[in-house]
Order: C-alpha cells, then structure tokens, then sequence
C-alpha cells in the first residue's frame, strides 16, 4: 500500500519569531501543486507525492522543507513544523482570500480565528471507500498513541499550556472533529456526512475532521490526528505506523475476525490523556483501557504490528525510529526544555533548526534500513540553536 503525506508550516518572522500573515509572499515563489494555502495567511501546506517505500517518502518530505525554507528565507522569513508557534499573537489571524475560507471564519468566528494550528496528515492506499469504512473503526484505538508520538505544541500564545499537544484541544472545538464513530459501510458513513450538511453544521464533506476518515476525493483512509511534527523522521514514523495499522485491519477483516465494538465513547479520554501527556506520562492502553506508561504502550503497539511492518519492510526502520523519539522524548519535551533553559525565542530557533532537518547532536538515521540522511539547506536566516495527495486538508 503506497502512502502519502501532507504537512502544515507556520510562517514566522525572523527577528521577531512572531507568527505573520505571509503564506502569499512563500508561495509566489513555489508551485501551487505541492504547495497551497490553508485557512488563514499564517500557514503554508506541503502535499508529498505518493510512495510505497518510507525511504523515498523521507527523501520527498526533506526535499519539500529544504524548497519551502528556500523561499522563506527569500522574504525574511521562516517556517516551522509544529502543531503551535510558541510566540503567536491572535492578530495573526487572517482569513486566506478564498470564498469557503471567507465563508467558514464568518460561520465559526472565534473558532476559526483560533484555527492558528498545524498537523501532519498521512494518506494510506485503501481499495475502496466500504474498506476505508470498517478500517476507520479498526484503526482508531489506537490513533492516540500516535498523537503522543507526534505531540509539539506545549505553548499558545506564549503561555505554557501544560499539555503536550495543546493544538488537538484547540482542533477539537470543530463541531466534527475527534474520535471518528463507527459505520457499517460508505453509505452510513455518507449518510452521516448528508446530516451534518443537511442540519447546517458543516457546508461541504472536506469539513468533517475526524481523527480519521476516508477521503471525499482519493481512494484513501486519511490519519488527522497528528500535529505537525518539526524533525521529518517523525513523520515517516507515524507514517509507518499508521500504514501497519491499516494493513493489519485489513488482514484481520479478511479473515473474518471480529469486528470493532462500536463502543468508542471511551477514546475521547484517551485521546485527552494523550494531548495531556504526550510521550513524558501515561496513556489509555487499548487492550485493557487502563493507564500505563506511553512507553510501555507504545512498545506495545510495536509488537502487535511486527508482522505488518516487515510485510512492507519498515520493521527495522520503525523500530529504530521508534526507540529513538523514547530516547528523545517528544517534540513537547524538547520545546520545554529549551524554554526552561533559555527562552521562547530559543524555542522558536530550535523549531527552526528541526523543521530544516539541523539539530546538535543528531541522532544518524538507520541507513542500512532504507532511511537516507536529509542535507538540509542553510538559509540567512540559520538560528544559534544550532500527498501523495493533493487534497485540501485543513479547514
């Protein structure tokens, strides 16, 4: 199964760190296919081209952010992976010139005026929408975990918010968004979306924001819960996990094994316990819906889709990636810890750094394993710290 991703960058000011209403004077200078608008002037968006190897989809990814950092720098500027800017004023809150954007700020208001976020979303190949459907439900127990995993958004608005992933609290203000509920098929789930455009609560099917969905457009099941994670080799993790889960659904489906509960009232919690802890605390285990370690279930998760990750070839690649974010610690962790140590300005330089693919004591890729090292391009601007699916995403 091929997989593709779509990543979200703040724009901010150099000198300033400030988030700024600037994605226009970035995307002049980059081609509208790969990279596009989003709901405000703040944010820029990256589609990745469709991959069936985690190595190629690393190299894409790198190769978009080396592009995109190329034209920031052009115009003074930088851009930053991570589900909140740590220094983002609300005036920064700009509406993209787009008659649905337009629409969807007067529609939403503060909602929409707070829509000051990023995430990373993954595309994973799927044969057909019924598929897509009863492998949403499958999936979804354990789309936490990999929120914890890509949690980096400790701050808004320059106060410490006490969470990991502060960015999924302000998401989950969206009427549609969170844990997705169970369907039979694409026409119940179809069905659903008719109600909610019916009621007037969402205008068009690109609205429902579910943690996962199938796509209005591709032939995909799409993982929405992630925020938008500063060091690439993040991403191909989740990427990697996410495409296992999705296999391992599908072969359990095949087999005639048993289907999801439907009984999901729980996973609001976990995924609350996540954004809460991210990798530094606990988390809800699915198995047995009780507290453990992040670590320990993610480890967990780990084991149980082994066979998944060696049918594609990633077991050896994941794994090692994956020891490395619990060496590490979460995106969250390192943000405060460099707040604690300098300052939010050195935060902001450290974002820029791992967004770029540059960190002190980098950590080497497990090459022998498929993933190649990104050189990332140095711009003006290089701080002290130092889609496959072309689809509209975001609000």
């Amino acid at each position: 199964m091929r997989i593709g991703v779509e990543e979200e960058f703040h724009v901010l000011e150099v000198e300033s760190g400030l988030l700024v209403a600037r994605a226009d004077a970035i995307l002049r200078r980059l081609p509208r296919r790969t990279f596009t608008t989003e709901l405000h002037q703040c944010t820029v968006e990256t589609n990745s081209a469709v991959h069936a190897s985690l190595h190629d989809l690393y190299a894409d990814l790198t190769r978009l952010r080396r592009q995109l950092d190329a034209a920031a720098s052009s115009q003074g500027l930088a851009v930053v992976a991570a589900g909140t800017a740590p220094l983002a004023p609300a005036a920064a809150a700009n509406p993209t010139a787009d008659a649905r954007y337009r629409q969807m700020a007067e529609e939403y208001r503060k909602v929409a005026d707070e829509q000051l976020i990023c995430g990373a979303q993954v595309h994973v190949d799927v044969p057909d929408r019924d598929t897509a459907v009863r492998v949403m439900c499958e999936v979804s127990p354990w789309l936490p975990v990999l929120l914890a995993v890509s949690a980096s958004s400790p701050f808004w608005q320059g106060a410490d918010t006490g969470y990991a992933s502060w960015r999924s609290m302000v998401w989950q203000r969206w009427p549609t968004a969170g844990p997705a509920g169970c369907f039979a098929d694409a026409a119940e789930y179809d069905a659903a979306v008719e109600d909610f455009m019916r009621a007037g609560v969402i205008s068009d099917p690109g609205m429902i924001y579910y943690d996962v969905r199938p796509s209005a457009r591709l032939q995909t099941l799409e993982l929405r819960i992630c925020d938008a994670c500063p060091r690439a080799e993040t991403v191909v993790l989740i990427a990697g996990l996410f495409r296992a889960l999705v296999t391992e659904a599908r072969e359990r489906l095949g087999r005639g094994g048993p289907e999801c509960s439907g009984k999901h009232g729980w996973l609001r919690g976990a995924t609350w316990r996540a954004a809460r802890s991210g990798l530094e605390g606990t988390l809800v285990d699915p198995e047995t819906h009780r507290e453990a370690p992040a670590r320990q279930v993610l480890r967990k998760l780990l084991v149980r889709l082994r066979p998944a990750l060696e049918a594609h070839g990633d077991w050896h690649t994941v794994r090692e990636l994956a020891e490395a974010v619990l060496v590490d610690g979460s995106a969250a962790r390192r943000i405060r810890r460099t707040a604690q140590e300098e300052d939010l300005l050195g935060c902001v330089d450290m974002l820029i750094a791992e967004t770029r693919g540059e960190r002190a004591h980098r950590r080497s890729m497990p090459l022998g394993r498929g993933l190649a090292p990104a050189v990332a391009a140095r711009g003006p601007y290089s701080s002290s710290a130092g889609s496959g699916a072309p689809e509209a995403i975001g609000p």
